[in-house]
């Protein structure tokens, strides 16, 4: 198994199921605008789904 990206400190069931996808994944928040805007990157936004 890989190693866990950021959202396995996340409280949330949906965010804790992408925790070992291989995708640098951010919770929401500053930092992802943050690293974004630094690297002249666009925000992907997944807003889940049921």
């Amino acid at each position: 198994m890989s190693e866990p990206n950021r959202l396995i400190n996340e409280k949330s069931p949906y965010l804790l199921q992408h925790a070992y996808n291989p995708v640098d994944w951010f919770p929401w928040g500053d930092a992802a605008f943050e690293k974004a805007k630094k690297e002249d990157k666009p925000v992907f936004l997944s807003i889940g789904y049921s």
